[in-house]
């Protein structure tokens, strides 16, 4: 059994906010691979489901941010899940918008859902870090995490929660790469080539009448002959 926490502020005010990213997350996995219903469980909200034979609880811990390890500790608690079995979703000011990585362990940032986790838990569990971009300026972190996304970052975020959805059978059986291709294939899909050779034309088209040759090109042997018997 796994454990997946999408980190967040619980409450409408919040729902929008950069910061809570991660019950984004968690939201549309549920939603996309017919998890059960959200239920008021270990001060938070879960969802249960499966990925094949993967057994995966969702926890949307509601303790606010700063106090998330608490919902996440009782979880675990209840259903002896292991640290190493735990996978956090979280903002990642160090990321662009719409980039995804994953690591197991390291410190927590200054990230405050990663430091009350690591608190009630250590370190040793796993981050699916969602990027959501830097305002540039240390003083603006707060306020800018708890504003909502822009208009304009719209595509992008639905973009990266559809390939988290995509790859999620993928992570819960442990395979992380092929996890995070179905992320970026939805966030950097692939460009067609072009190649070098000229589009077929369209049936019953014209043929293109060939270039002109220049007027300074040199003239063969046999032109100079017929312009001396034209004369």
């Amino acid at each position: 059994m796994q454990l997946w926490v999408g980190l967040g502020n619980p409450g409408a005010k919040y729902a929008g906010n950069r910061h809570n990213i991660g019950f984004m997350a968690l939201d549309r996995i549920a939603a996309d691979h017919g998890f059960g219903p959200w239920r008021a469980r270990f001060q938070g909200q879960v969802s249960e489901g499966r990925f094949g034979s993967a057994r995966v609880v969702l926890l949307k811990p509601e303790t606010f941010m700063n106090l998330s390890g608490q919902s996440v500790r009782a979880a675990a608690d209840f259903y002896k899940i292991p640290v190493e079995e735990i996978t956090v979703f979280h903002d990642e000011l160090d990321l662009a918008p719409g980039k995804c990585r994953h690591k197991t362990g390291g410190g927590h940032a200054g990230h405050n859902g990663l430091r009350s986790i690591h608190q009630h838990l250590g370190a040793d569990y796993a981050r699916v870090r969602l990027g959501i971009g830097h305002p540039g300026d240390k003083a603006r972190v707060a306020g800018y995490v708890l504003s909502d996304f822009a208009k304009a970052e719209g595509d992008l975020l639905d973009d990266l929660l559809r390939g988290l959805s995509d790859g999620a059978s993928a992570l819960a059986a442990g395979e992380v790469q092929k996890f995070l291709n179905a992320v970026s294939l939805r966030t950097a899909p692939p460009r067609s080539s072009t190649g070098t050779q000229k589009p077929a034309a369209a049936p019953g088209a014209k043929p293109e009448a060939p270039a002109p040759e220049p007027k300074d090109a040199p003239k063969s042997p046999f032109d100079r002959l017929r312009d001396h018997f034209r004369k």
